[in-house]
């Protein structure tokens, strides 16, 4: 019996340059799994593929953004999309990191596996995200976590996402993202924040997210 192809919901494979995160700026094709509320369209994991090289064939890219709803819950549709289009690129995975015991097996065709976090999340999900980091550190993958600061994060919140981060593994790079509209350029409170969270972690980046529609995730 002929096995039926891989395929998924897909928001787009677009071109653009990333909003957030350690590559932040960098022009990347981004694979997006759609979200609920979000048009999608269904993508063979050869489809994909083929997209894939085409694109790389006729601009230039620093790597390819594999992000959108629950990219860990396809770890197969993405290694085979991955493998078939050998694109040269590097790959950078964003993700929430609820599916810790999926990152394993994407060693083979992700650069960096980026966790990213909003504000003060849940405990539950901080925890998985924790778990997550350290499934890619223990698989030899670079690992990133990302801190999408509003209104409600203290001070406090911000430090002990540095410290735990730090215990969950010394090579972890740290990005702060401060919420759109914050004066940093005028609030001392980012310089003190910052300083502190330094003394903490020897990889910490405080980094101004680009906005929609220059900025992609």
């Amino acid at each position: 019996m002929a096995q039926m192809p891989l395929t998924a919901a897909l928001a787009g494979t677009p071109a653009g340059l990333q909003s957030q995160g350690v590559w932040s700026g960098r022009r990347q094709l981004f694979v997006r799994f759609a979200g609920e509320a979000e048009t999608a369209t269904m993508y063979t994991a050869d489809a994909l593929a083929n997209e894939l090289k085409r694109a790389v064939s006729r601009s230039k890219f620093h790597s390819i953004s594999i992000s959108g709803r629950d990219p860990l819950g396809n770890v197969d549709y993405i290694r085979t999309a991955l493998k078939k289009a050998d694109a040269g690129l590097p790959v950078l995975l964003d993700t929430d990191g609820q599916r810790p015991e999926e990152v394993e097996q994407l060693r083979d065709f992700v650069t960096v596996v980026q966790v990213t976090l909003e504000g003060a999340s849940v405990e539950a999900s901080v925890e998985r995200a924790h778990e997550t980091v350290k499934m890619a550190a223990k698989a030899g993958m670079q690992h990133a976590m990302v801190l999408c600061v509003d209104e409600k994060t203290t001070d406090a919140h911000v430090l002990r996402f540095v410290e735990r981060a730090h215990a969950t593994s010394p090579a972890v790079m740290l990005v702060l993202h401060p919420a759109a509209g914050v004066p940093v350029d005028r609030d001392r409170r980012w310089t003190t924040l910052f300083e502190r969270a330094s003394a903490l972690h020897s990889d910490v980046r405080l980094i101004l997210r680009l906005p929609p529609p220059t900025g992609m995730r």
